[in-house]
């Protein structure tokens, strides 16, 4: 049989097996670092049988052999470094002999010692649930049996076939390590019990059903337990729930237990595999591994000829491609997973199975004539020799062990080297456990590894212990001795290990090979079987000790003492020497200041200084390791008391709150126990009240009100009788409570956001003294009340703010006590917070006559939710204080004349906005008011769009306002041209402005009006010119003038109606004579001939021309009488004659330059237009004096037209302006007047409330700048 070999790195080569490939035949066996005292106990049990995702079929003739799990649980304590333990990982070797059938073990069986004719195949699972890492005891058989002993023996060199493992095996588990990683340990999950119910594997047919269940109980964990399902190794399944596969769970609330099920609906052939169940729960793990066997539907014997032409799924050959297959031919065991998950690779064993299977051609070693075997075995402390063969001996070598190279030393026995031809010998003498290792050998670049065991001898036990009987406070010494020097053993006591650390009671002594137990002072609790544990046997023995004998000389005695007399307990024992210790009703007494303990050889007493209560009991004396006591009773005689100062309360009253449980426990002393009654004036309160009961207790007596009320208030008499005599108190209970809601707030004053509110003091204070008010308000049609002040309101009136004015309240009132706030007080009566308004604003005077003063102002400008009823108008005469009111009924205009007044008299005149809060503030005159008529000169004010021509069309309204001022009312006159104006112009004349309006314009209403206004011998003219258009008539006389090629030149007389408004173009049409129809050729043409282009050759064309002005196109055209011919070959072109025209012209003005007003502060433009040619010079001038370089002026010229710009201009700037234009054939000037409006007459300034003293400024600022202005001129 070829043996397992390793390669380079440590890793298994040929026969190696992955850590998670499954096999037929499997051992799983966890080894632990154990020293010659460790007796080694393999339990054998079977483990779950393991399915893979593919599995190979296997013949029936082979019978499969038993797996067989094997777990080496340490039982003594190890001294020393203990790795991690490693698993071991051997795979029988197809032989050609048939596997027998697969044994069951029923019973674990317990195995001590190792055989070494054992040859079963040791191979681990990873994925089996077996947990070696917790060191257990063996498990009883079912039928109780004691578990059987089988020695097995670790193989030897002579047994190639089986290795063991080791902590430093690096082709165990998983991916392995390489040698400079042998000593690290690996982590693995920490395992525990948490599945009740493992889901059972199960085998059923393509297209069937199969759930699988796991339990979880759930009575120790705080919530739900996370559950994974996996296929193979890495497929999680919750990403492939679907139509085939449903995750459900549910919980138990009676059992407490949680169900994990997985449902597999209508299994295919591809789901069959190894499936693995996963538990955590904070740091618990649990796992379980099932298999499913998905079986072929039997073919039927009936031959469907229809199923030959259906089309057939194509199943996928889930055979690995042949580059796959070398890559996991030359790839390491440690590998494959990543190869597999890197490919896509989901049947990973069923490849590796038949991987292993294939042919592998060996290669011939080049360095190695012979190498080293597998594995090699020796005794602790013997000897083994390494030997190699070399092919060339010349080749130089080199030795490992774990990796680390071997050099031979002079001093250094324990390696020796050897040369015999081309054999190369390694002696390893006095092997120890640390030679347990991995060795390699070198020889240039080949390498072959073994294995080395150490095997530990089993230490025998030669001399048994002997049974022990002893007396308490005695000397133990427990002996016993073994085959081997320095052996570990371990002491057990019923057991359990003996501790022996240094606060021990137990000592442990060994000397060569002989191991003592000692106990110093033996107890009776040191009573027991002691046994000794080595890993070859045990020995045991019994130890018992007594307590010595006991004689009493003088036994304790009952006593009966007074309450504060001295009480002594005497007794005499022998022996002497034993101490004791005092209880009293069980309860040790430790001495203190009153307590006085006295031992004096046999002589054993307990004083107490002054005796209490407490000191009644039964007392009993105990001496110190023995089981006879010594006992007597002290009874303490008290006449009855009651303890008021207890309760620490002033004048013995306690106060309690309305409603609250009350509770009054009084402390009572008396011997025997009094008899305690509880009454209130004449009535006895019993122990069977409901609310109110008395209850009396060993040590005090208790009052119990459950819930207090006003009636409880009283004196509380307590009577106790016993037969030492009689005691009677006396105490006062005092109920307070919250007070009485106040009545309902009263509301006698209201602002504007503020109101005023007064209340009376509750009826009832509760029994404490008011501290104050809460306040709190609401709006009426809300339920939300609002808390007004934090601290209390010691005074019984209070004034609420920032409310909103207009919207209603109530206010409500709680009283507060020491004891709390009492229920609130019902509303007041709604109110509305409202504020008069402001004072009036702007009050100013509008007109005066002799007997009558018009005033006028503006509404204030804060009214108010209250909103504003009218007005009060007063005046006082100057020389008086009394107000006169003007005005009977409130008024609810601005405007307001006061009538019946003296001539000549000086008033002064005040307003009052008034509202249904009040009246607000007067708004008052600054200034006397002198009642007296004023003449005030006519001035008509032209609107800015009136001063120039006002156009409009016919049939379109005209209405034009145009203002005026002037004292007493002036007399207007209109005038068209110095004749009165038609009848169907109406003129509507005011105080202060005329209105001219036509309800429909026609051209006969165009022309200048004159507008005369006259006060007495002022008058004042303005002139307005108005212009009504229409639509122009069509032009006149439209002819062809003459036709050449495609061209036909027209020409065109002006219209003879052009609408009252210039023309402004023309629209010119064409129209082929053969359809007529009209196209637009050229619109809003100026000039009265055209040429038409781009006419068809061989067409006729007939024309048309509308005529244009501001209005629009004329309604009807004028068109050619005669139709133009496009000829088509045989023009001629005859050009005409055209005689210069000269251009040349003196200058003239097409637009003159009107007068105008302007306004002082704001930018003021003057225009004129000027034909000429050439282009002329243009001068502005103001007063005949040109304008040169003035930055106040600002001159343009554009097409002709000339334009003068005045920034801010002020009075001064008023004058006459020209224009002049100049050429070589002559000059030409327009003038124009402009007027710089910039100040106001006294009585604008009275209308508009100016005070006096300012209005007398302004009166002399302005007739200082005309003084000025005329002293400039």
């Amino acid at each position: 049989m070829p043996e397992p070999t390793k390669k380079d790195n440590g890793q298994p080569e040929e026969n190696s097996v992955p850590a998670d490939a499954p096999t037929e035949n499997s051992v799983e066996m966890t080894r632990t670092a154990a020293t010659k005292d460790t007796e080694a106990i393999v339990t054998i049990t079977e483990p779950e049988p393991v399915v893979s995702e593919a599995t190979v079929p296997i013949p029936t003739e082979v019978p499969q052999q038993q797996p067989i799990v094997i777990e080496v649980t340490e039982i003594e304590t190890i001294v020393g470094e203990v790795t991690e333990p490693q698993l071991i990982v051997t795979e029988p070797v197809e032989n050609g002999q048939k596997e027998s059938e697969p044994i069951v073990a029923n019973n674990p069986v317990e195995v001590s010692g190792v055989n070494e004719k054992t040859s079963t195949p040791q191979l681990i699972d990873k994925d089996d649930d077996v947990t070696a890492s917790t060191p257990s005891p063996p498990p009883l058989a079912e039928d109780g049996n004691v578990p059987k002993k089988l020695s097995i023996d670790l193989p030897n060199d002579s047994d190639p076939k089986s290795t063991s493992g080791r902590k430093d095996s690096v082709w165990s588990l998983g991916d392995g390590q390489p040698p400079e990683d042998m000593d690290k340990q690996v982590d693995s999950p920490p395992l525990s019990t948490l599945l009740i119910e493992k889901p059972q594997g199960g085998s059923i047919t393509v297209g069937g059903d199969i759930t699988f269940i796991a339990k979880v109980e759930a009575k120790d964990l705080l919530r739900k337990p996370t559950v994974k399902w996996f296929k193979g190794k890495w497929m999680d399944l919750a990403s492939k729930t679907g139509k085939h596969l449903q995750l459900k769970e549910s919980f138990d609330r009676l059992t407490k237990v949680h169900t994990f099920e997985m449902h597999i609906i209508k299994a295919k052939e591809n789901y069959a595999g190894n499936y693995r169940c996963e538990v955590n729960y904070k740091d618990k793990f649990d796992s379980c591994s099932f298999d499913l066997e998905v079986k072929e539907i039997p073919e039927s014997q009936n031959i469907d000829i229809r199923s030959a032409f259906k089309r057939r799924e194509v199943k996928q050959d889930e055979t690995p491609e042949v580059d796959v297959w070398e890559i996991l031919k030359n790839a390491r065991p440690d590998q494959y997973e990543k190869i597999a998950f890197e490919y896509g690779i989901t049947d990973l064993r069923g490849l590796l199975k038949r991987l292993k299977k294939t042919k592998k051609v060996e290669k011939k070693s080049e360095a190695f004539a012979k190498r080293l075997e597998p594995a090699y075995q020796a005794d602790k402390g013997g000897k083994i020799r390494l030997v190699v063969d070399l092919a060339d001996p010349t080749v130089e070598l080199k030795w490992y062990k774990n990796g680390q190279e071997i050099r031979p030393t002079p001093n250094n026995r324990k390696y020796i080297f050897e040369h015999k031809g081309t054999q190369r010998i390694m002696v390893i003498n006095n092997c120890q456990m640390n030679d347990d290792a991995a060795y390699s050998v070198v020889a240039g670049d080949e390498k072959c590894t073994t294995e080395l065991f150490v095997k530990e001898l089993p230490v025998n036990i030669l001399k048994e212990l002997e049974p022990v009987k002893t007396t308490v406070n005695e000397r133990i010494e427990l002996e016993c001795e073994v085959s081997e020097e320095g052996a570990k053993v371990k002491w057990m006591k019923n057991g359990v290990e003996v501790p022996t650390g240094v606060r021990s009671r137990y000592r442990v002594k060994s000397e060569g090979t002989k191991h003592w137990l000692i106990i110093d002072d033996a107890s009776r609790d040191d009573t027991g079987t002691y046994s000794l544990m080595a890993t070859g046997g045990t020995s045991q023995a019994h130890v018992q000790v007594d307590l010595k004998p006991l004689k009493i000389l003088h036994d304790l005695q009952d006593m009966t003492v007074l309450l504060g007399q001295p009480l002594n307990l005497n007794c005499e024992i022998y022996p002497g020497n034993v101490p004791g210790r005092w209880f009293r009703n069980g309860q040790l007494i430790q001495p203190n200041e009153r307590i006085n303990i006295l031992h004096k050889a046999k002589y054993h007493s307990l004083g107490v200084e002054s005796s209490s209560i407490h000191d009644a009991g039964d007392y009993t004396f105990v001496p110190e390791g023995y089981s006879q006591t010594l006992s007597a009773k002290v009874h303490i005689i008290d006449p009855p008391r009651v303890h008021l100062e207890a309760l620490n309360v002033q004048d013995n009253t306690v106060t309690i709150v309305a409603g609250n449980k009350l509770r009054l426990e009084i402390p009572i002393s008396g011997e025997p126990a009094p008899r305690v009654v509880w009454m209130k004036g004449e009535r006895v309160i019993l122990d069977t009240g409901n609310r109110v009961r008395a209850e009396t207790f060993t040590d005090n007596t208790c009052l119990t009100i459950d819930i207090t009320e006003r009636e409880d208030t009283g004196n509380y008499k307590i009577v106790l009788q016993n037969e030492a005599g009689e005691d009677i108190a006396s105490i006062k209970v005092k109920v307070v409570d919250i007070p009485d809601p106040p009545e309902a707030p009263l509301v006698p004053d209201v602002g504007g956001d503020w109101c005023t509110m007064t209340w009376d003091p509750p009826r009832y204070d509760g029994g404490s003294p008011i501290l104050g008010y809460f306040i709190e308000r609401k709006k009426k049609q809300s339920s939300r009340w609002m808390r007004l002040n934090f601290d209390l309101c010691k005074e019984t009136t209070f004034e609420p703010k920032k409310m909103i004015e207009g919207v209603p309240y109530e206010v409500r009132i709680f009283a507060v006590n020491a004891i709390g706030v009492s229920k609130p007080s019902e509303p007041s009566k709604p109110f509305i917070p409202l504020a008069v308004t402001s004072e009036p604003t702007m009050l100013v005077v509008d007109d005066v006559t002799d007997t009558t003063v018009t005033m006028k102002w503006r509404p204030p400008d804060a009214i108010g939710a209250a909103g504003l009823d009218g007005y009060t108008v007063e005046y006082c005469i100057e020389g008086t204080d009394e107000w006169i009111l003007a005005n009977k009924e409130l008024t609810e205009k601005l405007r307001y004349t006061i009538t019946g007044l003296p001539v000549e008299a000086k008033i002064q005149v005040r307003v009052k906005a008034i509202n249904a809060a009040g009246a607000s503030s007067p708004r008052t005159t600054q200034h006397s008011i002198l009642v007296k008529e004023v003449i005030e000169p006519p001035k008509i004010r032209i609107p800015r769009h009136l001063k120039q021509t006002h156009v409009k069309k016919v049939g379109e309204v005209v209405n034009l306002v145009l203002p005026f001022v002037g004292k007493p009312r002036p007399k207007v006159t209109w005038l068209k041209e110095g004749e009165p104006i038609d009848q169907s112009i109406n003129i509507r004349n005011s105080d202060c402005d005329s209105i001219m309006f036509i309800r429909k314009a026609e051209r006969k209403h165009s022309g200048k009006y004159e507008l005369t206004v006259q006060v007495e011998k002022h008058v004042d003219t303005a002139t307005l010119d108005i212009q009504i258009v229409d639509l122009p008539g069509p032009p006149q006389a439209v002819k062809i003038e003459e036709v050449w090629g495609n061209n036909v030149a027209l020409d065109w007389s002006p219209p003879k109606d052009n609408g009252n408004a210039a023309i402004t173009g023309y629209t010119i049409q064409k129209a082929d004579k053969k359809t007529m129809e009209w196209y637009t050729c050229m619109e809003h043409y100026h000039r009265t001939c055209i040429t038409i282009t781009d006419l068809v050759v061989g067409n006729e064309y007939f024309f048309r021309i509308y005529s244009e002005n501001m209005v629009g196109s004329s309604e009807s055209a004028t068109a050619t009488k005669d139709s133009a011919l496009i000829v088509k070959e045989g023009l001629l072109l005859k050009n005409p004659e055209y005689s210069n025209r000269d251009f040349t012209e003196a200058p003239s003005f097409t637009q003159h330059l009107i007068n105008t007003f302007a306004i002082a502060g704001y930018n003021a433009t003057l225009n004129c237009s000027v034909r000429a040619n050439p282009r002329p010079k243009v001068v502005w001038m103001k007063n005949k004096i040109p304008i040169i370089d003035d930055p106040r002026y600002r001159m343009f010229s554009n097409q002709g037209v000339c334009t003068l710009e005045i920034r801010k201009p002020s009075p001064f700037d008023g004058g006459v302006y020209t224009c002049k234009a100049a050429n070589d054939l002559g000059e030409a000037q327009v003038d124009c007047k402009l007027e710089v409006k910039g100040g106001f007459t006294f009585y604008e300034l009275m209308k508009r409330g100016v005070p006096l003293h300012l209005i007398d400024k302004y009166m002399k600022e302005s007739k200082t700048s005309e003084s000025e202005k005329k002293g400039s001129e």
